[in-house]
């Protein structure tokens, strides 16, 4: 697999990309609480197409924070989980996401007033 020209210059900002992804963060979320198979994961995440959360799986997978268990059986069966790296990254991200939780309210109040010197501007 050829390595872009961005991923060589500064590959931490990558993987940064790859965790802090909309789908990524709540891909790590959810499987925290549990290892899961991929229709259970995208019931879990809600509004992603299965495209997104292919390419979402594969690209944790690459960077060693997701692992895939494809199981030889009939129908085919595929859990995913997360290596101890990927537990690591979606504990930070957890707290982000707990922290946004917590301080919605002073997000709102302080879209509210920008939003306000906006319009007060416009007129």
């Amino acid at each position: 697999m050829a390595v872009s020209n961005g991923e060589e210059m500064c590959p931490h900002r990558l993987v940064l990309e790859h965790v802090t992804s909309r789908w990524g963060v709540l891909v790590l979320i959810e499987l925290l609480e549990r290892p899961s198979r991929f229709s259970e994961l995208r019931r879990a995440i809600g509004r992603v197409s299965e495209k997104m959360l292919t390419q979402t799986l594969q690209t944790l997978e690459r960077d060693g924070l997701v692992h895939r268990d494809a199981k030889p059986v009939i129908p085919p069966r595929v859990d995913y989980s997360l290596t101890d790296l990927g537990r690591e990254a979606a504990q930070q991200v957890r707290g982000l996401a707990l922290w946004t939780n917590e301080r919605m309210g002073e997000v709102h109040k302080a879209r509210e007033a920008y939003d306000a010197r906006k319009a007060e501007s416009r007129t």
